[in-house]
């Protein structure tokens, strides 16, 4: 298959493992963050491929992982209103909630809807003029100009029955958090899809401030193996930047109409951060213009004090300070199918990661 193939060439890995397993400087700990790499890399069994000094480690790279307790409990809190609709990505509907999920509250009668675009959540609210419908806007530079988009659309046509709840995250502001609260990290494999449309230069603080190197990754074997390479050769030369390996998709200032398009609607804000709490202007919250298309500041729902599972360590494996098989949940009373913490839910969480691929 043309630009997959390529990348998964059995020659041009065997290459890359070759130069990689030629370093003989001191240990280092590459983490990734994104939860795409993160379930390529389980996958694909890079791990296995590399070093002894070489090791790689998951960072707070899943959207729905990171996504804060106080905000599912918001959204079960909202799925409780009568003439409430809650629209989302699939994913979202699983993550628990201090007493509930999504997905238990549908099968009480809530009107849930799982949507594949924010087009089809305008489109219900246009079908469904007595009712109110709110969109659940998780992720992070990758998804958030959609939410973006229909916030606009909804404005320019003047839908009133449509709200967004934003818990939209940008990512530099994790990545220096963690450095700053002294986890060991060597260099950084930065999100590919973020990076399309935020551009790599957003990520420029890391090596200016911090002296560590970055690599915007792909995400098929040779895309992972190379990156790793990149982070090793500048750490042997001592020329720390940012690098752009999926140079195919990526470029150093993005997609400047998308990142327009944030601009317009979204402003930075503190956000919580499971596991990491809050963190200065990492979230996007919605402009005053868009007030009112703000799940925030229309509808007056109580929201129960945030409660997290007893025994999960989600906070610690995003933070990558812990990793899956820590944990004394892991695989026995959570796995995908029943799952405690976040981690486990989504396919780019680490937990299922590692239970999908390392376990199975």
């Amino acid at each position: 298959m043309k630009y997959i193939q390529e990348y998964r060439d059995k020659q041009l890995v065997q290459t890359l493992i070759r130069h990689i397993r030629a370093y003989d400087g001191a240990p280092v700990r590459f983490m990734e963050v994104c939860g795409g790499h993160t379930m390529a890399i389980q996958k694909f069994g890079i791990p296995s491929l590399l070093p002894p000094a070489v090791s790689l480690v998951s960072g707070p790279g899943c959207p729905v992982c990171v996504t804060a307790l106080q905000y599912v409990d918001h959204a079960v809190a909202l799925s409780r209103l009568p003439g409430v609709i809650i629209t989302t990505y699939g994913d979202l509907i699983r993550v628990p909630g201090s007493s509930s999920t999504l997905e238990n509250e549908k099968a009480q009668g809530a009107d849930i809807r799982m949507v594949y675009s924010t087009l089809e959540a305008l489109q219900i609210s246009r079908l469904n003029p007595d009712k109110k419908v709110v969109f659940l806007g998780i992720g992070f530079e990758t998804t958030a100009p959609a939410s973006a988009a229909a916030l606009v659309q909804a404005k320019k046509e003047n839908l009133s029955n449509f709200f967004v709840l934003s818990a939209h995250k940008v990512m530099p502001p994790a990545m220096a958090a963690l450095i700053d609260e002294q986890v060991r990290i060597d260099g950084y494999l930065a999100p590919g899809h973020v990076s399309t449309v935020a551009g790599a230069n957003i990520f420029r603080s890391i090596p200016e401030k911090y002296s560590l190197p970055v690599v915007v990754a792909g995400f098929e074997p040779a895309d992972i193996l190379q990156s790793i390479h990149m982070l090793l050769q500048q750490r042997v030369t001592g020329n720390i930047r940012v690098d752009i390996q999926y140079k195919r998709v990526v470029t150093p200032e993005g997609n400047l109409k998308a990142r327009a398009l944030l601009d317009e609607v979204f402003v930075q804000r503190d956000d919580w951060w499971r596991g990491l709490g809050v963190l200065p202007k990492s979230g996007l919250g919605i402009r005053e213009i868009f007030s009112d298309w703000d799940a925030e500041k229309n509808f007056d729902e109580e929201i129960e004090p945030p409660q997290e599972p007893v025994g999960c360590i989600c906070g610690e494996v995003l933070k990558g300070i812990s990793v899956p098989v820590e944990c004394s949940l892991f695989g026995t009373v959570c796995d995908p199918a029943n799952p405690v913490g976040t981690c486990m839910v989504s396919e780019e969480g680490a937990c299922h990661a590692h239970y999908r691929y390392g376990m199975h």
